[in-house]
């Protein structure tokens, strides 16, 4: 099985280009997104840490916003509870899709959580930064603050460049994301 993990910024397009591809996707924001809908246990979890602001089942995100914004440290608390069940869920995933030639990881923290394995095809996805604050505002909810936040757990976009064996410039029309693809898979089929 060949693991394609995406990279980019937060925005960048990794959730489209992951789409192009074709195969079997593993979206860590999507399963994060089920976990506050549907997990008790990880909402009990994250209310015994942050007791002054989870209040309510399914997790209202809000409610994470708040507690992220307030506190440095509680970033750090959340993570370290959803990425553990992110990881067995990553598992699950990849037993049910053993037999598929190509699967790829939309993980937004694959290098920071070290969730990469050596072998992995890293395809860093490249936007402008003008696009991409023009699609983060038009985001329910967009906070630029709770964005900075995020940013500074994160690498930096350089090294993931760097450690990437592609590039896709990601100008959002299918035409141009479609073709770079389409070369990739080549060269990755060889």
């Amino acid at each position: 099985m060949i693991r394609i993990g995406i990279l980019g910024d937060i925005g960048s397009g990794k959730t489209f280009v992951a789409k192009k591809f074709g195969y079997p996707i593993f979206n860590a924001d999507e399963e994060v997104a089920k976990l506050y809908r549907k997990d008790k246990k990880i909402f009990k979890k994250l209310q015994k840490i942050l007791p002054n602001y989870i209040f309510s089942f399914p997790i209202n995100k809000k409610e994470i916003s708040e507690a992220i914004l307030s506190q440095n440290s509680n970033l750090k608390k959340i993570v370290k509870i959803v990425h553990l069940e992110i990881r067995k869920k990553l598992r699950k995933f990849l037993i049910k899709n053993k037999n598929s030639r190509i699967v790829v990881l939309d993980i937004p923290l694959l290098l920071e959580n070290k969730i990469n394995k050596k072998k992995d095809i890293l395809i860093f996805v490249d936007s402008k930064k003008k696009a991409i604050l023009k699609r983060l505002t038009k985001r329910p909810n967009f906070n630029k603050k709770l964005l900075m936040k995020f940013k500074k757990i994160q690498l930096s976009l350089d090294y993931k460049k760097r450690r990437s064996h592609f590039i896709i410039k990601n100008n959002f029309t299918n035409k141009s994301v479609n073709l770079n693809i389409e070369n990739i898979l080549r060269k990755i089929n060889k």
